[in-house]
């Protein structure tokens, strides 16, 4: 089993930036990708970014050029989301997400953190 702890979320203005945290525990080895999603009220929870075991990384459209995902080089258990330039339109709450190397589709969440962008 696999826990992941959000942590960063908040209030901040259009055009500011706020930074996501998660941190993994429990059986961390059994992860291969890790990767941070968004629901907003009323919409099906997307993709925002995530990065593979490897390094390459992957973002929806309406991240790229804003947001950066990172993950800690020495423990390899952290992931971050570096949200610059936020807009209105950024308000959800950002799950953490791990997918398990096996089970094959085994899939990890945190509780979520909430990101609120005022106009």
């Amino acid at each position: 089993q696999v826990q992941l702890v959000e942590s960063g979320g908040g209030l901040v203005q259009a055009g500011g930036s706020l930074r996501l945290s998660c941190v993994a525990s429990g059986s961390i080895f059994s992860i291969n990708a890790m990767g941070w999603y968004r629901q907003a009220p009323g919409k099906q929870r997307e993709l925002v970014a995530a990065i593979a075991s490897g390094g390459s990384t992957n973002y929806a459209d309406s991240a790229k050029g804003r947001f950066t995902i990172s993950r800690d080089n020495a423990m390899k258990n952290t992931v971050f989301l570096q949200m610059n330039s936020l807009k209105a339109e950024d308000t959800a709450v950002y799950y953490c997400n791990a997918k398990a190397l096996l089970p094959v589709g085994k899939d990890y969440w945190g509780q979520g953190t909430q990101v609120t962008v005022s106009s």
